[in-house]
């Protein structure tokens, strides 16, 4: 795929047709992504033109910021679903959440169930600035729960940058790593792109995802990648096809 480009590509040119977005803030006015229903539509509409065929669509889920609830989340797609039945039904949305870790979360998947990406399949992320003290037992006890934990860009993690050895740990206990797509083309940074790469040639991640919030988002889709490991990019990416 990638030898028929003489030159680096456009992200957006990298997108395979059919491809499943599993982490996504297109539903309006529940958390730091879309606001109103004409993002959405946007947003959207831009999706499905660089080859999107499902997005689910992963709201935070974090204490005394974003409270949402498996019902709020899932009201909201339906809302979005009514208002654009065009666009929702090519993109074959749906929904789930990514779920910030600290006790509260503990508490949340011990007495309600989450909504997933995929049969048992969570999407978990962490603070930029430091890990969850008990990051391993809440890893731990999530999978007890009998979930399989997803962690969402794990290149964004700047504290694991100087050891890298955490993220073998990550992985050794059962977590799945998702990799944003925009890390290829430095949106996040030179920093990110280059953990990104060394985490895509040592075959540690298992999914990507769009993390798409706002225009901007949109628009570094047609900027050049900058990372070597195509070919363990392309794996990546069509490994996806999972959340069918």
């Amino acid at each position: 795929m990638f030898s028929l480009f003489k030159s680096k590509p456009k992200l957006y040119e990298l997108i395979p047709d059919g491809y499943v977005d599993i982490h996504s803030h297109i539903l309006p006015g529940i958390d730091d992504g879309a606001k109103t229903i004409d993002d959405t539509e946007y947003l959207m509409k831009q999706m499905l033109d660089f080859g999107f065929q499902k997005a689910i669509a992963t709201p935070h889920t974090m204490n005394t910021v974003w409270e949402n609830t498996k019902e709020t989340i899932e009201a909201t797609k339906t809302k979005v679903e009514k208002e654009l039945p065009v666009e929702s039904n090519r993109l074959h949305l749906n929904c789930a959440s990514e779920y910030f870790m600290d006790d509260r979360f503990v508490d949340r998947f011990q007495t309600e169930s989450l909504l997933t990406l995929k049969d048992n399949y969570v999407l978990v992320e962490m603070s930029y600035l430091n890990a969850p003290i008990q990051l391993f037992d809440i890893l731990f006890e999530l999978q007890l729960k009998g979930y399989q934990p997803v962690l969402a860009h794990p290149e964004r993690y700047t504290f694991f940058h100087s050891n890298f050895k955490e993220y073998e740990k990550l992985k050794k206990v059962g977590c799945l790593f998702q990799l944003n797509l925009l890390s290829i083309v430095g949106y996040y940074g030179k920093e990110v792109s280059n953990v990104a790469e060394k985490l895509l040639a040592q075959d540690l991640i298992n999914f990507t995802g769009s993390d798409i919030h706002h225009k901007n988002h949109i628009l570094s889709f047609r900027d050049k990648i900058i990372i070597k490991s195509l070919d363990k990019f392309e794996m990546a990416i069509q490994q996806n096809s999972f959340f069918k």
